[in-house]
């Protein structure tokens, strides 16, 4: 049913910003009972929530990346962004966009996600 598809450049340089876009199909992002999720793991890492918009356009962002993190949205287009600011290798990961009824995002086996996006640090 609903799907979602990451898109935006696999490569960023370092203290640049990191912009990827979450194309969501078969459900409407302004649905309130969902949160729209961007999710990271590292490579050897756990996986890290992010942050989230509401269906409200309410944000929700993890402490650790607070500094740096904003996710925008597009309803016209049924799309929501993830903009990281100020990137470091530390911040090459794979990166997904889920739809999840409860936030922060522990485990996969909760909601539905896109395939997830490879996006590296480097000069």
């Amino acid at each position: 049913q609903v799907q979602l598809q990451e898109s935006g450049p696999g490569l960023v340089k370092p203290s640049q910003t990191l912009s990827l876009t979450c194309t969501v199909s078969g459900g409407s992002i302004t649905t309130n009972t969902y949160y729209w999720s961007w999710i990271r793991q590292p490579p050897g890492k756990r996986l890290e929530w992010m942050g989230a918009i509401g269906g409200s356009g309410t944000t929700y962002y993890s402490p650790s990346l607070q500094s740096r993190i904003s996710i925008p949205r597009d309803t016209s287009k049924n799309q929501f962004t993830l903009q990281l600011s100020s990137v470091t290798s530390e911040d090459t990961a794979v990166y997904y966009c889920a739809r999840v009824r409860t936030v922060p995002v522990t485990t996969r086996s909760a909601g539905s996600w896109g395939q997830g996006t490879q996006v590296s640090v480097s000069s």
